[in-house]
């Protein structure tokens, strides 16, 4: 399951993602003809593995035998804070930010904010944000 639609921008530190999904009627996480504010952290743990991803292409040696991704899941989050009750009914496209905080070859630390996008007044309603601690389990996808 993919939620994001395109990076906007990213750098070693951080991502930032668009999506138009959570608008999609046959959305994978609705429940009960809604999508939650809850599953807004999913489109955060993209943006985050997103994030890992290209970051490890650009500063990883790429080697011949495996150049797939290494796994990993959300180990947990922290601090979260919701601005909203659902995301269905959110009309903008949702902006997806994830900040690498701390971590190792086997940890990572993100802050995440999913927000709104407020482009045509430059505001972007925050729905949720928090931290996120992501564990890499040293195997690649496949």
């Amino acid at each position: 399951m993919c939620l994001l639609d395109a990076v906007i921008e990213w750098d070693a530190m951080r991502i930032v993602c668009r999506s138009g999904s959570h608008r999609a009627v046959d959305h994978p996480l609705r429940s009960g003809e809604r999508l939650g504010i809850a599953c807004a952290i999913e489109y955060g743990a993209q943006a985050m593995a997103l994030h890992g991803v290209l970051v490890a292409a650009v500063t990883a040696m790429p080697t011949a035998t495996d150049p797939r991704p290494q796994s990993g899941y959300l180990a947990s989050v922290r601090d979260v804070r919701f601005g909203a009750a659902r995301i269905d009914d959110v009309a903008a496209d949702l902006l997806c930010t994830a900040t690498r905080l701390a971590g190792d070859a086997s940890t990572a630390l993100y802050e995440f904010r999913i927000a709104a996008d407020g482009s045509s007044s430059n505001a972007a309603q925050s729905l949720v944000e928090g931290r996120a601690i992501v564990v890499l389990k040293g195997e690649t996808w496949g």
